[in-house]
């Protein structure tokens, strides 16, 4: 009986320990560490997954953006986007930038890359379109001057700050300077169409509200797609390539739509965390 007894309490603490885990939202990693599996290529002048010059590899472990088989970048500006459409979420990459810039590469893209959220599809971009119709949260190295990472840009895009409605391409955060080849740690956490926020090392360092189709700073698109103010609540995730390389050692998601969403089936089940780091599951104590 005894025997029966702490097998049966066995069985219950897995249980339990397995019914947590499922219940509470991890960090999924959606760069696996060995290849390319579940990404998009899309790069300028090119079609769909052409990726020119081997652009986007694998190097030990780490996705990363090279140009050794570029003669002349030519703007051939590049975007990977993971498969999949995404609204609430918390998105973080581990980055540094490395080397030098490809061949006639532009002054403004040295040591500069993003993360594009909200964005448009792949499939949808045309053939010579530059950039996504998304919000980019620009990734900078340091030049030994103050130069801000995880600023905010909007390429076919406009966002509310303060209640007002901008339109201006770029907007620096608050961000320390990052010089040298130092690994960075950019997070995004973004909540449909109300709120964004961006963070570095933890820091937060911006947030704007609204973000919509508008603007200038995209082009080879196709007019149809940019209907200007519809309000963006959800879209693609990529990574950007402009001329310098780029290395990302993570590249993780954490999934908020079941707290953050009203519209998810489970979203009463959940609470989200004071600092909305992630959701958890139960009652939330007083």
């Amino acid at each position: 009986m005894k025997t029966l007894l702490i097998a049966l309490s066995l069985l219950c603490t897995i249980a339990a320990f397995g019914q947590k885990k499922a219940e509470t939202p991890e960090w999924k990693q959606l760069f696996n560490g060995k290849n390319l599996d579940g990404w998009d290529v899309k790069i300028r002048g090119y079609g769909l997954n052409d990726n020119y010059g081997n652009t986007f590899r694998v190097e030990d472990g780490k996705m990363v953006v090279r140009y050794d088989q570029y003669d002349d970048f030519k703007q051939k500006y590049g975007h990977i986007f993971y498969k999949g459409d995404f609204s609430y979420y918390r998105v973080a990459v581990e980055y540094r930038f490395v080397g030098e810039q490809a061949p006639k590469g532009e002054g403004w893209a040295w040591r500069n890359s993003g993360i594009m959220v909200h964005g448009q599809p792949a499939a949808t971009m045309g053939k010579d379109q530059d950039f996504p119709a998304s919000i980019e949260v620009q990734l900078l190295g340091g030049n030994e001057k103050k130069r801000t990472t995880c600023n905010l840009c909007t390429p076919g895009t406009n966002v509310v700050m303060d209640g007002k409605l901008i339109t201006q391409h770029c907007i620096n955060s608050t961000s320390q300077t990052y010089n040298g080849d130092q690994w960075v740690r950019a997070e995004v956490l973004v909540l449909g169409d109300s709120l964004i926020q961006h963070f570095v090392n933890g820091e937060k360092v911006l947030e704007y509200n609204k973000p919509q189709l508008g603007g200038g700073n995209v082009s080879g698109h196709d007019p149809a797609l940019m209907i200007s103010g519809k309000l963006l609540d959800h879209g693609s995730i990529s990574l950007q390539s402009e001329s310098h390389p780029v290395e990302f050692r993570k590249v993780e998601l954490l999934e908020l739509k079941g707290c953050m969403d009203p519209k998810a089936k489970n979203f009463k089940s959940y609470y989200v965390k004071e600092d909305n780091s992630t959701c958890v599951y139960g009652r939330k104590k007083k």
